[in-house]
């Protein structure tokens, strides 16, 4: 029955889908590698090694005011002062030991810090995404180099390592351990323990290079936030390994201590924040010192700066100048792609630093090469406007190798070694702007496609399917002429526009040519614009998606939206006020008052991005460093799971439609999913805060396992099933009446009770189901915003009912005819069509219920812990899929709410025209809700593109636009499933059962 609606739906899809697809491969960068490798047989490329072996142990997301011996203000009594072995070294053998805060390239992820750790190199905003599936590094890189001076390396701990680097270590001497477990805080730290000190002990083992990466502090943050007892904990314990291996090491084993990157103040990363892009380094040399006592360094080649909050300054580097430094350090060839500088303190070994000069020499030369050759390459032209001056710097780097003024000599080759990073970091890759117009054009089209369709579709009313099924070959017919179009134009234009590949040419003309042709067929009547057309103008959706340009907007976009929703419910009101019967007016400005507490309700739960700060207070966590539910929302959350089914009855009751489905469902499954979701979360909590001692863990574990499975193939396997098979919400009884047309015989009179309401209460319980479905997914507080999320909509579904009652009577008044309101069908609102007004606020209530729970447009607010709701550790393809749904769960859960609109409260008769029109009404919910969203996307896209060389490209424009094309996806494949699956299953059953009602006619 929903198979016409579904094919107009599946096109938008289609081109939603081109245009993120074209403009995603312009704009999210990737990196040219060069495959080149640096070789030098004659040793003249690398130093004497200053020790033959060394220890790398890598303690995950270890903050360098975690180690530093002057933390921030107030000082942390769990994670300040905890690991102090570095420091007290650095105080006592200051020529030994060294401790510096390092920079961390963002995306801050494990995978890709290591890439810069053992290339030098720098990484894509894009290459985030790899750190679930990260691929080998191709790159030369000091480990690959060890390899080929044939050293041994072993290694223990995080297995990323061993997926980047699937043939570099000692077989006998390795030992992954899984990385992505972050609720177990012991097994790995465990583990690499266990390997690491019997290989330190025997002074036979022949390894050169010892890794040892630590897992603990990263999964306590996450877990349980920086400030937590357990982190204490696990900082102590560190202290301690590092005491016991420095007890064990000899003098001629050079220790390295790192960090891969820090974690923000609730103890996640992934981001460019301050804390997430701090990573401590310490580096110990047990025999010769690390640099001459009475070094005296230029304060040019020293670089500091003070730690957020701090008031002492300390030693600030690059992470990637451990790749050339560690390099040399070992006496191999700095790897080809790098381009850090070598770290002067560890080369300073005599008052005329002539090892740091040979150090540095090296260094400049290698980037030097680097350069010329990624300038050859066919991404060369990136450095076009920067080699000017590039080449001015490496001219005077040359003249001043001439002179015997070393100072001039250590300045000239640093500034170009650091304008080298600056360039390339800017550029990191080229856009590329053609593929990305081409995106843009079609996002721009099909937006304009679908907003005619969707007032084609009003217009036609209920001669929509025939239409429907004409234009249907005409667009698929379009695009497969466009796809040939396009192969055409690639052929003849590839060899001058190399830029664009033929997979993305046929793309773009299949859909630019099928959207051309649903605008010529769907071009409105521009006779029948006024003055009063003005009034249908979505402001909201307008000043939302200009709010783009600007970066202070995007970064408030939670407050904003919260504004535009209570905005957006303003003309509801104003029909209230003036509504022709005291139980409209009631009915509007109650209901609508409702709603507007249900925003400001959601918008007392806050998550903070590092931009809103000092403005901004996190209430969906207990604090902003402690990333557990706050005691209120421990006290409502079992509470609010019982209430909510109830609350669903109750307005379901208002039409007598709490029967059939209903009554099962509402009633009885509902309410123990609900509990079963929010008892896994109370179960997390006491576990992680370890309420009944850490004897308990296991026991708990297992006990939120069998919840979280329970409640989500309750829904899956037998909600769904049910509902499938039994979807109606209707009670039908009949009784003898006696017939005063033929006296003494009776005929049977029959009730339906749900009548007025046949299809929304159907569709209302399938939507319940998948609230069940979203429930165990997120944390505590996004749940009890989501029972507001669930009373705000039917709030609105009630408002919408009753303005369409006002606009009947004042169509009915304006007739000439009161008679007509003795008909009551001549008032519902088969014959009022939906509004784009109607629409809005959903939409916007999508995207509110997003941030407020707990979410934001920035890579750190992702809740990981969502991971290891149905198992105990990383399960493909159940852990991402449940960290997708706990993002977009809420966009989900509003965007397929929207075809009640078409549904609620509409009557089933006279068939089929109130089928007929409360489908094609469906489908138009569906497209304005695709419609709001495409526009918002359209905005976030055309902003990054137009900042795309902004400061804040990375930081800002560019989450958002990725946001806005996830989103899209995702409201699109809501919307199909609602209009495919539910209206589609209604519409087929309440026509077949209240056809005999209509003469036997369907």
């Amino acid at each position: 029955m929903a198979s016409k609606g579904m094919s107009l739906l599946l096109w938008v899809f289609a081109v939603h889908l081109a245009g993120i697809y074209l403009y995603t491969r312009g704009f999210l960068l990737t990196r040219l590698a060069l495959s080149d490798t640096s070789v030098c047989p004659d040793g003249g490329c690398t130093l004497s090694p200053s020790h033959s072996r060394a220890v790398v142990l890598v303690i995950d997301a270890l903050r360098f005011d975690f180690l530093s011996p002057h933390p921030p203000e107030p000082v942390s009594p769990h994670h300040h002062h905890a690991l102090v072995l570095p420091q007290q070294l650095s105080a006592s053998r200051p020529s030994h030991s060294f401790l510096f805060e390092m920079f961390s390239d963002p995306p801050t992820t494990t995978l890709q810090r290591l890439k810069g750790i053992t290339t030098g190199s720098l990484p894509t905003f894009i290459d985030m995404g790899s750190n679930f599936g990260g691929s080998s590094i191709t790159e030369d890189s000091f480990i690959g180099q060890l390899t080929a001076a044939g050293k041994n390396i072993a290694f223990m701990g995080d297995d990323t390592w061993t997926t980047v680097f699937p043939q570099s270590f000692h077989p006998n001497m390795t030992f992954p351990y899984d990385s992505f477990n972050v609720e177990d805080l012991h097994t790995v730290d465990g583990g690499v323990i266990n390997h690491l000190f019997p290989l330190l002990r025997d002074k036979d083992a022949p390894w050169d290079v010892l890794i040892g990466h630590f897992l603990g502090v990263d999964h306590v943050g996450h877990r349980l936030g920086p400030d937590h007892p357990t982190m204490k904990t696990k900082l102590t314990q560190m202290d301690n390994v590092l005491r016991r291996v420095v007890d064990l090491l000899d003098d001629d084993t050079l220790l390295i201590l790192m960090g891969d990157h820090g974690m923000d103040r609730k103890g996640d990363h992934g981001g460019d924040g301050d804390h997430e892009t701090s990573a401590a380094l310490w580096v110990y040399s047990k025999g010769p010192p690390l640099a001459h006592p009475n070094a005296a360094i230029p304060s040019f080649l020293l670089s500091s700066r003070v730690f957020p909050d701090a008031s002492v300054t300390h030693r600030h580097i690059q992470q990637i100048d451990l790749a050339p430094t560690l390099s040399l350090l070992l006496g191999l060839p700095i790897p080809f792609n790098n381009l850090g500088t070598v770290i002067p303190e560890l080369f300073w070994r005599d008052p005329t630093a002539k090892d740091y000069t040979r150090a540095l020499t090296l260094n400049a030369l290698q980037i030097k090469r680097y350069l010329d050759t990624y300038r050859a390459s066919q991404s060369g032209a990136e450095l076009d406007k920067a080699w000017p001056e590039l080449e001015r710097i490496w001219e005077t780097v040359k003249f001043e190798a001439k002179t015997a003024d070393m100072e001039a000599q250590w300045l000239a080759m640093t500034m170009y070694t650091r304008n080298a990073l600056a360039v390339c970091r800017m550029l990191w890759a080229q856009f590329n702007v053609s593929v990305m117009i081409l995106g843009l054009v079609l996002l721009v089209t099909g937006t304009i496609a679908a907003t005619f369709l969707y007032h084609k579709l009003a217009a036609l009313d209920d001669k929509w399917e025939g239409w429907t099924i004409e234009t249907r070959r005409w667009y698929l017919s379009s695009a497969m002429g466009g796809a040939f179009l396009g192969f055409v134009a690639w052929l003849t234009v590839s060899r001058y526009l190399k830029a664009i590949g033929l997979v993305e040419a046929m793309i773009f003309g299949a859909a630019f040519v099928s959207s051309l042709v649903v605008v010529s067929t769907t071009f409105p009547n521009l006779s029948n614009l006024s003055l009063t057309s003005l009034t249908t103008i979505p402001l909201p959706l307008i000043l939302h998606a200009a709010a783009f340009g600007s970066n202070s907007f995007t970064v408030w976009e939670d407050r904003i939206t919260t504004y535009l929703l209570i905005s957006s419910i303003v003309p509801n009101v104003l029909v209230g006020f003036s509504a022709p019967t005291a139980r409209l007016r009631t009915r509007i400005l109650g209901f609508s008052t409702l709603f507007a507490v249900c925003v400001r309700l959601m918008a007392v739960s806050t998550v903070c991005r590092e931009e809103q700060q000092p403005f901004c207070h996190v209430t969906f966590f207990a604090s902003s460093s402690l990333p557990s539910p706050p005691p209120l929302v421990l006290v409502l959350a079992l509470p609010v799971a019982l209430a909510l089914p109830w609350v669903m009855k109750r307005f379901l009751q208002i039409s007598k439609s709490d029967k059939g489905a209903a009554a099962i469902i509402l009633v009885w499954m509902l309410p123990v999913v609900l509990l079963l979701g929010s008892g896994f979360w109370v179960l997390e909590h006491w576990d992680s805060s370890e309420q009944f001692g850490h004897e308990a863990t296991s026991t708990l574990r297992l006990a939120r396992t069998i919840s979280s499975r329970t409640a989500m193939s309750v829904v899956f396997f037998f909600g769904y099933a049910f509902w499938w098979l039994v979807p109606l919400c209707l009670q039908i009884s009949s009784e003898p009446k006696p017939d005063n047309a033929v006296g003494g015989k009776s005929k049977r009179e029959v009730t339906v009770l749900g009548f007025a309401n046949a299809f929304g209460a159907p569709y209302l319980v399938f939507w319940a189901l998948f609230l069940g479905f979203v429930y165990p997914a997120v944390q505590l507080t996004s749940q009890v915003v989501l029972a507001i999320v669930s009373v705000a909509i039917f709030a609105h579904l009630e408002v919408v009912d009753s303005v369409r009652d006002v606009r009947g009577l004042d169509v009915i008044f304006a007739s000439g005819n009161p008679s007509a309101l003795l008909q009551t069908e001549a008032v519902r609102a088969p014959t009022m069509p939906l509004r784009f007004a109607e629409v809005t606020p959903l939409a916007l209530l999508a995207v509110h219920a997003f941030f407020t729970t707990g979410h934001q447009a920035a890579i750190p607010s992702i809740q990981w812990k969502a991971a290891f709701v149905l198992t105990s550790t990383l399960t493909y393809p159940f852990s991402p899929l449940l960290v997708v749904l706990n993002t977009f769960g809420p966009h989900f859960l509003v965007a397929l709410a929207a075809p009640l609109l078409a549904m609620w409260n509409v009557a089933p008769l006279p068939l089929p025209t109130a089928d007929v029109r409360m489908r094609v009404d469906a489908a138009r919910a569906a497209l304005g809700m695709m419609l709001y969203h495409a526009v918002l996307l359209l905005g976030s896209a055309a902003s990054a593109a137009w900042l795309r060389r902004h400061l804040m490209v990375w930081k800002i424009f560019a989450p958002r636009f990725m946001l806005s094309a996830a989103t899209m996806v995702v409201v699109d494949l809501a919307v199909l499933f609602g209009v495919g699956v539910g209206v589609g299953r209604i519409s087929t059953r309440v026509s077949r059962l209240f056809a005999s009602m209509n003469g036997g006619k369907k």
